[in-house]
């Protein structure tokens, strides 16, 4: 197969042409990284640091290529075989089995390092792992979106494709939702969440058109208007089918905990209310606030407002059923924010700079949208004194972490 040369007079590898590779690191989408002969460089999925791989390309540009690891030629030690048996058959659920669960958190601790240094461009930014002990790599999982095969069986989609895979034991699931997965059929909707309250061990289903599912025991509530209940840090949450919630009830206490130390002493906070901006049904304002403080809640999503209303029923709340970037802002005395993945943005960090809060704790669910909000709450006026990352999605290139950023008053109003 002909190669094309660059200019540089290195040979360019056309795809389906296999090449060797000495991985770097891996980046945020869990692939390795290195570079190819003639300088670019090159995505490799399957690869771990300090790894020579053997890699068929399958895409590639002007400046980037992408590949995928057909042999290890000199593997990590780090480098384990995955203990699913689907990942052998193509999903792309959990795309770091085939490392250690120590070197997945020295992954995620490097990738948001690299974030906050390249995108934030913070100087030795402290990042720290997890404090409160380890979070549960398997059998955790009480949430789960899960796509239709061509029979109506249920899995999940393989990695960058909309082929799924039929999956009937998940090994990240919760044993009430593995029940689930081999009897579950699915015609007339591509995908469907499933989702258990563990404490309650109530279960739902929810796809549309509503006659999509069928094959669910009885005891399974069916529909967007499903609930489940779950107990965090001590209270009752109710969960509608199409709210959001954390991955399981131990990373929702994990990031309750990493959130409260975040916040540190109430009792040196300033007067006023306290903020949960995008705050789902209400888990961090139902904890991590002391009684006394009126809370402020905004989040647009109306299943999640109306589950915060019962949830929050015996706090003084004003809940606020509208986009962050639309609210108008008052003076606060924290502010908790946990966005979706595409971070706070401009308009985001412009509202809650506005509150003029000593202390904003930001949870990123996605290193380059902490990276890009931390550079703009610096600019604002905000110091980030630490991340802290935590494993809640263990087996995959998934991170949460969760930031505090202080009001540098030497700034004024700026």
């Amino acid at each position: 197969m002909k190669q094309r040369i660059n200019r540089h007079g290195a040979a360019r590898p056309t795809p389906n042409v296999t090449v060797s590779v000495r991985i770097d690191k891996v980046v945020a989408e869990g692939d390795g990284f290195g570079r190819l002969e003639d300088g670019r460089v090159v995505f490799v999925e399957g690869g771990l640091p300090g790894e020579l791989v053997s890699a068929r390309v399958v895409k590639q540009s002007k400046d980037y290529a992408r590949a995928i690891a057909v042999e290890i030629l000199e593997p990590s030690a780090q480098r384990v075989v995955p203990p699913c048996e689907y990942v052998a058959q193509g999903c792309g659920g959990c795309d770091l089995q085939h490392a250690s669960i120590d070197l997945q958190r020295q992954i995620k601790l490097d990738i948001v390092r690299e974030s906050l240094t390249r995108l934030g461009k913070m100087t030795a930014p402290d990042i720290r792992l997890f404090a409160s002990g380890e979070l549960p790599s398997t059998g955790a999982r009480t949430t789960l979106r899960v796509a239709a095969t061509p029979s109506g069986s249920v899995g999940f989609r393989q990695r960058q494709s909309h082929l799924v895979v039929n999956v009937e034991h998940c090994l990240v699931a919760h044993p009430s939702l593995n029940e689930l997965l081999p009897i579950t059929h699915l015609e007339g909707a591509q995908e469907a969440v499933v989702r258990v309250g563990v404490s309650s061990a109530e279960r739902l289903a929810w796809s549309e058109p509503a006659d999509s599912l069928s094959g669910l025991p009885a005891d399974v509530r069916l529909g967007s208007r499903a609930i489940v209940h779950e107990v965090v840090a001590g209270h009752i949450f109710q969960i509608s089918a199409s709210s959001f919630f954390q991955s399981s009830p131990q990373a929702a206490e994990a990031l309750v905990d990493a959130t409260r130390r975040a916040l540190g002493d109430s009792a040196q906070w300033t007067a006023g209310p306290v903020v949960d901006a995008y705050s789902g049904v209400g888990l961090f304002a139902a904890t991590v606030f002391p009684s006394d403080r009126h809370v402020i809640v905004i989040e647009s999503n109306p299943a999640a407002c109306s589950d915060a209303r019962l949830n929050l029923a015996e706090r003084d709340v004003e809940i606020v059923q509208q986009p962050v970037d639309e609210w108008v802002p008052v003076a606060a005395a924290v502010v908790v924010a946990d966005p979706a993945r595409d971070g706070l943005r401009a308009s985001g960090v412009g509202v809650l700079v506005a509150t003029q809060a000593s202390v904003i704790v930001l949870i990123s669910c996605d290193p380059a949208s902490l990276g890009r909000d931390a550079r703009l709450l610096r600019d604002s006026g905000y110091v980030l004194e630490y991340s802290e990352v935590l494993d809640v999605f263990p087996n995959t290139h998934h991170v949460e972490v969760v930031s505090r950023f202080v009001r540098d008053e030497t700034m004024g109003n700026a």
